[in-house]
Parts: C-alpha cells; structure tokens; sequence
C-alpha cells in the first residue's frame, strides 16, 4: 500500500505543491506495463487487488498477462468473424478484465508471469504480430505465437501449497463480476440507460451506464469517501497530463496563468499560450478551465478526448488552496514525484474520463434508484 498523509515537493524555489489527503483507501504496489499497450489490464487488476483488500481477503498480486493473454485470443477470434472490421490491437477495457472471470478465471502473477526467456520486464513491440489470412488452422497458429511470447496458459498451479485451477482460484478469491458497474457520462445517448461506449479499444462492445457529468463525478466521490475504489480510462494525451504526476486542465486564456509576462501573453495565439502552459504544468499551480457536460462532448466528438490510456483511482486530496484532486496509481513503474502515483485535478476527471468501473454498492443511492 502507498501510505501518505502530507506531501511536499519543491519544483523551483518560486513554485510549491502541498497536497493533503482526505481520504485514501488501500492498494497494492505500483506496477510497470513496460513496453506493452495493456494499461487496462494493469488498471483493471490494481482495481481487483483492491477489492481483495477492501473485503480483508488479504494482499494479492494478480496475474495481469493470464487476462492478456485470453483477451487476446478472444480479440483475434472476433477480428476473423468480423472479416478483419475491428480494432485489432493490444489495447482493451476493463470490460475484457471484470466480464471474463466466469469464463477464464484468474490467478496469481507467480502462476503466469507473461515473461519468457530469462526476460525481467514486459515487451511487446516486437513479438505479437496479427494476420488476418483465414484458415482453418489460424487459431492454432496465433495460440502458438502467444505461447512463445507469453507462455502457455496454465491449466493448475500450486499457491501457498494448495493447487488451484484459474476457475478455483477465482471461486477462493470470492470475485463476481456482477457486482461492478460501467459508468461513462455523454449527451449522445440518453442519460440512465445503457450503451456500448463508441471507442475503438471497446472491442467486446460492452455497455456503460450513462449519467450527467454531476453524478459520474458524485459517484467517484462516493466510493472513495466510503471505502471502495475507481478503475479510471482516461485522456492523457494532452499537456495538462504531466510527467511531473500532475494532471490539470490549465485554462490558457486566464491572465494569472501568465505570470509577470503578462503583456506578452496578450499577444500570443491561443496555441501559443497552450504550449507555454505545457510546459507549466506540475511546476506552478495554474488557474483551471470549468468544465461542463456541453464542454465533454464536443471533445469526444471531436477526437480531442481519446480513450488513451487506463488507471486507478483511490483517494482524495486538496492542495494547498483547497483545490480537490484524485490520488491515481499508475502502470509506469515507480516514476515521477510521487513514486508512480499521479494527482489528477477534479477538472481533470470531470474533462477527460472515457468511464469508470466501481463496485456497485458504491454508487448513490438515488443514482442507483435510477438505474
């Protein structure tokens, strides 16, 4: 667990971040997705591993490359069906972590590491290679790709002495997927019913929930106040995502976002000032944008809010001008600040979530009358 109850951390000696926790529930160790596209495995895991925590089943640490693994074969076996008109490539969604317990399983990373050949680190850039020629033995011959790159899938394992099956071990760990929930928040379908969210990486075409941007966000809050967690896909494509394991929206006309230069920001373009702002970002506490439903849709129609990348939240904190912002653990290894932990503004949330995925005790009551 990444236990933290005050953090100050200097970026120059005119700026200063001091974030307080308010409220932080307990996760496993920050992992590192290395050189793969498989952060919604590593999210959609963590988020497990927290659930274990939350119900006292103990510490955990989940076999993320196993759910690659069957996801994979399941994606190339869709991409045939569908005559090669699917996205076919490592990303995913939780979906592909939480719908496919029932059928696969789950089991420990010392059972199904996904690393061969001595290597220590996850690679796949050069190794999985899809092939839409159709055959009769196509699936025999992408199983044995996988099985090179990432080992073959486990039929038992002992842990702590006893042997399981990946069903068994899922039965012992007492996870149903029936009790989490997908929520996302846009106009173009209406609002409490469900659709299959129009991303690319949604290739098992999985529903969400739709609420107003309000109660998404009052949802988030209500888990985290009462002891539950957040799996969290994101936008991290964009400057207000910094290395410096910040997340903001920087509003690029705000004059105090300007400095003492201001008479020169006046006279730079709207890029201009954006790009300037990048490079504020995680060193200065900038003015942020309001954002409003209206404000999230036009940048998921416009491709400006891309489904990039996937995390976990779990907790809560105000910097030191009682701004609120989410306490994200992150699949980049222990980098930045914060040792792989990002804070991720309020604004930041509101703007850039693609979904979420909660246990579903943890959604208002009067939003779960709605639903």
């Amino acid at each position: 667990m990444h236990k933290l109850t005050l953090i100050v951390v200097a970026f120059s000696q005119t700026s200063v971040y001091t974030f307080t926790v308010v409220k932080e529930n307990p996760v496993t160790s920050v992992k590192n997705q290395a050189s793969t596209s498989t952060c919604w495995s590593f999210s959609g895991v963590s988020f497990l591993e927290a659930e274990l925590l939350r119900k006292g089943k103990g510490t955990f640490d989940l076999s993320e490359m196993y759910i690659v693994r069957r996801n994979y074969e399941d994606k190339a076996g869709k991409y045939v069906r569908t005559h090669g008109h699917l996205n076919f490539a490592p990303g995913g969604s939780f979906a592909d972590v939480i719908e496919t317990l029932d059928e696969y399983g789950i089991v420990p990373d010392e059972a199904y590491t996904g690393l061969v050949g001595g290597a220590e680190r996850h690679d796949h850039m050069k190794g999985i290679i899809g092939n839409n020629t159709v055959s009769t033995v196509w699936d025999k011959g992408f199983s044995g790709i996988l099985d090179a790159y990432l080992k073959e899938k486990p039929a038992s394992f002992i842990y702590n002495g006893k042997t399981y099956t990946p069903q068994s071990f899922k039965d012992f760990l007492e996870l149903n997927p029936n009790d989490y929930i997908s929520i996302t928040s846009f106009t173009h379908h209406p609002f409490y019913a469900y659709f299959p969210l129009e991303v690319p990486d949604n290739w098992r075409w999985a529903n969400s929930y739709n609420l107003p941007v309000d109660e998404m966000m009052a949802t988030i809050d209500n888990a985290i106040m009462n002891g539950y967690t957040v799996a969290w896909a994101s936008d991290v494509s964009e400057g207000g995502f910094s290395r410096q394991g910040i997340a903001i929206v920087p509003d690029e006309n705000a004059a105090e976002n300007a400095g003492t230069d201001q008479a020169r920001w006046l006279g730079l373009s709207e890029r201009e000032r954006r790009s300037t702002i990048a490079g504020k970002v995680g060193v200065e506490v900038l003015k942020e944008k309001n954002i409003t439903q209206e404000m999230r849709q036009l940048a998921y129609d416009n491709y400006q809010t891309t489904d990039d990348h996937g995390m976990h939240i779990y907790g809560i904190a105000n910097d030191q001008n009682g701004n609120k912002y989410y306490l994200v653990k992150n699949s980049w290894g222990k980098t930045g600040p914060y040792d792989g932990i990002w804070y991720a503004s309020e604004a930041f949330v509101r703007y850039k979530t693609l979904s979420i995925v909660t246990h579903k005790e943890a959604l208002p009551k009067e939003t779960a009358k709605k639903l």
